[in-house]
């Protein structure tokens, strides 16, 4: 277990999200899943520190002003151009993505010892960059706590063996796991989440959490641990990184002590404050202190403390 204040280095990509819902004029927000962490994570009061990639143009300049303003120290290489993704955005404010995204992060090191390291997403499945994220955790698995978020793009992945070959690598190497139930479903189509959450917590991590859209969230320990949270009724603006906030917020109650259940409710809640406004705008600590004295209390069994 790490300390409140220790230190978490997420890697991956930025991505300006370019928000487009019927006739409204197109929004862009700054986005990408481990970029939406450390943001979450810093608005928290986490100390975080992003190794990504960024252009020197002015959706470059925006990602980086808004990550900084939250406290994130970044650290990008640059690149010719900052990744970007069209939004298009349903009735209900469900997201579809088209991406314009390369990932060729080089060989590195972090400037300061971690205490923890969360990857996921592109930069865990595309290569050329993909090795160094791999070689880094490697080296460094055993010193940090480690999480993954594969937050599956489709149209990014692949085959789907090859894919699911390459989560189930990250898998084995992660303390902590999040996903989507459509996450899930794109990879183990017709599964039950909770018989991919049990074989998943079979090839290493000590926990696993899945996330269910209106049906709330669940997790699951190595050791038997088990518990439950019921979605936050919110009015919806769009589900833009509610599964980000959901995972800052795991980790940083995680890193406090908290036990499995309360973990999930501050996640499940964090996600719900995201849900509810537009764009990846997670809760800052006093607005999700506020939301949790207000709201209900997780369904849990054998939950660990």
């Amino acid at each position: 277990m790490t300390s409140p204040a220790s230190p978490v280095l997420v890697i991956g990509e930025c991505v300006a999200d370019i928000v487009r819902s019927g006739a409204a004029p197109d929004r862009v927000h700054p986005g990408g899943s481990p970029a939406n962490v450390a943001y979450g994570l810093a608005r928290l009061g986490r100390p975080a520190t992003l190794l990504t990639e960024l252009g020197p143009d002015a959706n470059g300049r925006l990602i980086r002003r808004h990550l900084e303003s939250a406290g994130v120290r970044v650290r990008a290489a640059e690149v010719d151009r900052t990744p970007s993704a069209v939004v298009e955005l349903d009735g209900q404010g469900r997201a579809r993505y088209t991406f314009d995204i390369r990932w060729t992060l080089p060989p590195t090191e972090p400037a300061e010892a971690p205490a923890a390291i969360h990857l996921g997403s592109i930069a865990a499945v595309t290569e050329p960059g993909a090795a160094s994220v791999r070689a880094l955790v490697e080296r460094w698995r055993g010193r940090a706590q480690i999480s993954y978020d594969p937050n599956v793009r489709p149209a990014l992945m692949g085959d789907r063996a090859e894919a699911v070959r390459r989560v189930e690598r990250w898998v084995a190497l992660s303390d902590l796991v999040k996903a989507g139930d459509e996450d899930l479903a794109w990879l183990y189509p017709g599964e039950r989440p909770e018989v991919v959450a049990e074989r998943w917590l079979a090839l290493g991590p000590a926990t696993v959490a899945v996330t269910l859209g209106a049906e709330g969230a669940f997790a699951r320990t190595a050791d038997g641990g088990r518990a439950e949270a019921a979605a936050r009724p919110v009015p919806v603006a769009d589900t833009v990184g509610a599964g980000d906030s959901f995972m800052a917020a795991f980790l940083h109650a995680r890193a406090a002590g908290a036990g499995l259940a309360t973990c999930l409710t501050h996640a499940v809640t964090a996600a719900a404050l995201t849900v509810a406004r537009p764009g990846a705008n997670p809760p800052s600590a006093a607005e999700l202190a506020a939301a949790l004295t207000a709201g209900p209390q997780p369904r849990s069994e054998a939950s660990v403390d």
